[in-house]
């Protein structure tokens, strides 16, 4: 994800906002889950560096879906953002992964940044029927507005919260500097979300601090965290979410989607199993980590 990307972290300050001052009541509106659902995976499914490694040497890549789905229960499924996926698409990945996995869509680009949003509902509804098909597999999917997407824009953004049915949960990402430097406008938007049940999507990069808004509209939080190639700061970030998540667990939250980014992705498997064994150890879960393959070596049998 280039969003916020820099080449020098030096000077960036990673700590974390405290919450806003909304959040936690928010979140104490809803009876306290026994059991969260807590769901951690990565932005894409395909990657050869992770064959002999995440996956088994020899693995197709027609196979990859099926084995990363034996190794992360979520996806954030990027590709809708360009197309809006057919019938036998859909039923593949619903027929390829294990019960208790999900896909978290993005909206097509054609909806999101291509024209008003309430100039697209015919689109938006072929979309929703389309990952409608996932049924159980379908997770929370998100809408990524671009930049250029201000405050004033607030009125067609609830349109599109209106319309969209809710068999479909989502959760919006917003990136315009004034939905965080307005006095109003934040505040507005939040209430706009909460009235349609829509979630927030909370980005962690190192170039654009002001996106950690860190206001739960629902008892759902999306996290987007971008790491810096296993730099050390990658570790203690993950620490600083993890201590915040067992705050937002304690207070009432129901469902988390985390995902994991890193520059490629190649090692995003390794800061997304600190995390889960970091979630494991904090907040009491058995969520299971991934596991690498351990290839034999030629001439050992034992």
């Amino acid at each position: 994800m280039d969003f916020g990307k820099l080449n020098d972290i030096s000077r960036v300050d990673f700590t974390l906002p405290p919450n806003n001052p909304d959040s936690l009541p928010l979140l104490q509106r809803y009876q306290k889950a026994v059991k969260p659902r807590v769901y951690v995976g990565l932005p894409v499914w395909v990657n050869k560096a992770w064959v002999g490694s995440y996956y088994p040497k020899g693995m197709r890549e027609k196979d990859s879906l099926l084995w990363y789905s034996k190794q992360f229960n979520t996806i954030e499924l990027n590709s809708t953002h360009y197309h809006i996926p057919n019938l036998s698409s859909i039923e593949r990945w619903k027929q390829t992964v294990p019960q208790g996995f999900t896909f978290c869509p993005k909206f097509p680009q054609l909806i999101s940044h291509e024209s008003l949003l309430s100039r697209s509902l015919d689109v938006t509804a072929t979309f929703c029927e389309a990952i409608a098909g996932l049924e159980e597999s379908l997770g929370d999917s998100f809408l990524q507005l671009p930049p250029s997407f201000s405050p004033r824009q607030l009125p067609d953004l609830e349109v599109f919260c209106r319309y969209v049915p809710e068999t479909v949960p989502f959760a919006v990402e917003l990136r315009h500097p004034d939905w965080f430097t307005d006095n109003v406008a934040p505040l507005e938007l939040f209430e706009v979300l909460e009235k349609f049940n829509v979630g927030t999507v909370i980005t962690d990069v190192a170039g654009r601090r002001d996106v950690l808004h860190m206001r739960l509209t629902t008892p759902s939080a999306m996290i987007r965290f971008v790491g810096n190639a296993l730099h050390s700061t990658d570790y203690s970030r993950i620490d600083a979410w993890v201590e915040r998540l067992k705050e937002w667990f304690n207070n009432g939250l129901q469902q988390l989607y985390f995902f994991v980014h890193e520059p490629d992705n190649t090692l995003a498997p390794e800061l997304a199993t600190y995390l889960i064994e970091k979630l494991n150890t904090v907040c009491g879960f058995n969520l299971k980590p991934p596991k690498k393959f351990v290839q034999p070596v030629q001439g050992e049998l034992f």
